[in-house]
């Protein structure tokens, strides 16, 4: 099979989608099927299985290239799409990339898969400036390539309760409404797209890891917390708003005997190295990005990783990385729970700094519970494997290519 693999944000950028592409493509690759990228890059790729789409220049909203014009760019996709051949159109975001998928693929009878990673109504929301005026900016846009008309919204659910939060979910919803399959990584964002009237066929698919990853990772043994050792914390991820790492640094000042690393870039860097900062020397180290291998490392150093997202994340990446690297894993969202092996780790009593300080002194207080929560986290590793659901994936892609016949 010829995959076509479309997305608003790829590498050398970071985060969750970039990540989740790059598993599948090594996955299906080494089961013999072809992929390539399209994305908008700052410059040519010299792999020649990713293909630079038309790209804005200097403009790139929280330092991801941005796609542009919209036009040009199903052209260019049409084109590439029918040189190759391509079997199948599968979609990772709902942006300018994502809608010249749909139209480059609707135009040549190619299939589309749609995976909903993530809730743009929180991001645009946390991260683009004015957001009650680039929110409608972009619906309006959205809505001129692909129709929004079908699209009812339950606007009585908490999460859609303003006007901008509607306008994002009703693009949300309509894009994959268009689509010939929906894959979605957790059940949680299953459930509110359903609920917000996604009636496309819907498949709840774990995301996972490449196996270069987890042979970087190798088999680590359990982490200990000896008596009179700090706790080693670590948090991974896009320094923003909706990320919440000010609940991280809040919890690491109230502790004492903990050691800290945080590992990520975006809008709140300056504001999270200032509070950092104003701590003991060593207390919490900010990184900024980090290549993939220098996140695996930091996991290494660790005894627990901690995601402090709260509604927004669908299944962070990184909480698979810890996993696989035997880290108990201490979240504040209790959606996320869902990710967590039995015994494997911690939703924090309330989702503030308090909540994730008390949770992480629990963890000092009993240092035993460190060991069992990694022996935990090892056990459930194979379930992280991006190999572990390859077949599902190539089932759901059969569903739509019989779908669109």
């Amino acid at each position: 099979m010829r995959i076509a693999m479309v997305t608003d944000y790829y590498l050398p950028t970071l985060g969750g989608v970039q990540t989740v592409i790059k598993a599948h493509r090594e996955a299906l690759e080494q089961a013999g099927h072809e992929v390539f990228v399209f994305a908008p890059l700052a410059a040519e790729s010299d792999d020649p299985h990713v293909v630079r789409l038309p790209t804005a220049r200097g403009f790139a909203p929280d330092g991801y290239p941005f796609t542009w014009p919209p036009r040009a760019a199903a052209e260019s996709l049409r084109r590439e799409l029918r040189a190759r051949g391509i079997d199948l159109v599968h979609v990772h975001t709902e942006m300018f990339a994502a809608l010249a998928g749909f139209d480059a693929a609707r135009a040549l009878g190619v299939p589309v898969v749609q995976t909903m990673h993530g809730r743009i109504d929180v991001y645009t929301r946390s991260v683009l400036p004015l957001p009650s005026v680039t929110t409608m900016l972009l619906a309006a846009m959205h809505r001129h390539r692909m129709s929004h008309a079908q699209a009812r919204l339950d606007s009585t659910a908490p999460y859609a309760a303003t006007r901008m939060a509607r306008r994002m979910w009703r693009l949300m919803v309509s894009q994959a409404n268009h689509a010939d399959q929906v894959i979605v990584p957790s059940a949680h964002f299953a459930a509110k797209l359903v609920a917000q009237g996604v009636r496309t066929p819907l498949t709840v698919l774990s995301n996972g890891l490449e196996a270069s990853v987890l042979d970087a990772v190798g088999w680590p043994t359990p982490r200990e917390l000896r008596d009179g050792e700090d706790l080693r914390v670590v948090w991974c991820g896009r320094l923003s708003p909706e990320k919440r790492p000010s609940v991280f640094v809040d919890a690491v000042r109230r502790l004492p005997g903990i050691s800290a690393e945080m590992l990520g870039d975006g809008v709140a860097r300056r504001a999270v190295s200032s509070a950092a900062a104003d701590l003991p020397d060593g207390r919490l180290i900010v990184h900024g990005a980090v290549p993939q291998s220098q996140v695996l490392d930091a996991m290494r150093r660790a005894h627990v990783l901690v995601s402090t997202s709260l509604d927004f994340d669908n299944q962070p990446m990184v909480i698979l990385e810890g996993l696989a690297s035997g880290l108990p894993v201490v979240v504040t969202d209790p959606d996320l729970a869902e990710m967590l092996p039995d015994g494997g780790g911690l939703v924090t009593p309330t989702p503030d700094a308090d909540g994730l300080a008390r949770a992480l002194r629990s963890l000092q207080d009993a240092p035993g519970r460190v060991a069992a929560m990694s022996a935990a986290a090892l056990a459930h590793r194979t379930r992280v494997a991006q190999d572990t659901h390859r077949d599902a994936l190539l089932a759901v892609y059969r569903a739509a290519m019989t779908a669109a016949r």
